[in-house]
């Protein structure tokens, strides 16, 4: 395999370990959105559901991000010094997010069953639960704006301009959005044959897919002067008109499918409508990886280091695979 067609498949794994972490670990950060917006007679009832759906996987759902980390690390390591740098303020509170959430998490159900314990953890695990993907969606927004340079002049000018922007903040609002609707969707099936259950997560689902189509489309209009390649990318290109269709259409299925209470059908259509607006990103920047001058190309390891990294992932996926395999088939089928 040529050195940059095998270039451009690593960058392509990275983007598929990133999607499975939208789809599984977003929905975890989602599921910790519903627990803070619990409300009515069902309040405990549906904060116990999403600790129930949350607590046998949530830890294995990480893995895909340290494999894109490490992918990326060790393939692109110019990418990866530019992005380390100059966002090292908003990843590195997302990592705390990460900590403080599994924490909190652990704590609330293993400590004390007191009200204000179960509040005092609760609240950590919630407010975790929001700041981290609020971030997540931050980061991907400012590698979009095309400013991630090498510092230069002030602090703030470095190391807070490139990512403080209204079109960073609303991709943070979005990737929140999505996650809190791929968590309702996933709810709905976690309730089983609890109707009342089914029903409190299917509004919900339905409410956080047209916040994130209203702030997806406000993010759009600020991408013509905040991510004006992105912008270009999104509504120029050959595969523009694809693309919206698909995740329109994606989005439609799911909508219906929850109003019919088909829940695993809407599920499959959650996880699609979230995986064409993370690809929808990825193409419009390909083959820029930092945008506007680190490509897959040129900002890659020798091929040498390359094709060992091939070789160890392909190992690893005969590991992988089939253990995350059946720690979903013994957790998540049993019902």
């Amino acid at each position: 395999m040529p050195d940059d067609t095998l270039a451009v498949v690593l960058a392509g794994v990275i983007m598929l370990a990133l999607n499975a972490y939208a789809l599984l670990g977003g929905a975890d950060f989602g599921g910790g959105v519903w627990d803070l917006l619990a409300s009515g007679p069902r309040r405990q009832r549906q904060r116990d559901l999403i600790a129930h759906a949350i607590a046998p996987i949530w830890e294995a759902n990480h893995v895909w991000l340290i494999l894109a980390v490490v992918l990326l690390f060790t393939c692109f390591p110019a990418a990866f010094a530019r992005i380390a740098i100059v966002l090292h303020i908003p990843l590195s509170l997302v990592l705390v997010g990460i900590v403080l959430r599994g924490s909190a998490f652990t704590f609330r159900s293993y400590d004390s069953r007191r009200d204000a314990v179960q509040r005092r953890w609760g609240a950590v695990f919630s407010g975790a639960s929001i700041i981290t993907p609020l971030l997540l969606g931050t980061a991907v927004g400012a590698l979009a704006t095309g400013r991630l340079r090498p510092p230069a002049g002030s602090f703030a000018s470095g190391f807070i301009r490139p990512w403080a922007t209204p079109f960073t903040l609303a991709t943070g609002c979005l990737a929140l959005a999505l996650f809190a609707f791929l968590a309702a969707v996933y709810l709905t099936v976690e309730a089983g044959d609890d109707r009342e259950l089914a029903d409190d997560f299917r509004r919900r689902a339905v409410g956080a897919a047209a916040t994130a189509v209203v702030i997806a489309a406000g993010a759009l209009l600020m991408a013509r002067r905040g991510a004006p390649m992105m912008h270009a990318g999104l509504t120029a290109s050959r595969w523009a008109l694809p693309l919206h269709a698909g995740a329109a259409a994606a989005l439609a299925g799911t909508i219906g499918a929850l109003l019919v209470r088909r829940f695993g059908v809407a599920r499959v259509g959650a996880a699609a409508f979230v995986s064409l607006v993370i690809w929808g990103w990825a193409v419009a920047q390909f083959p820029l990886l930092v945008p506007p001058d680190l490509s897959v190309m040129n900002a890659a390891a020798p091929a040498t280091t390359l094709r060992f990294v091939a070789l160890g992932l392909v190992a690893g996926a005969v590991v992988l695979v089939p253990s995350l395999f059946y720690l979903f088939r013994i957790f998540k089928t049993s019902g």
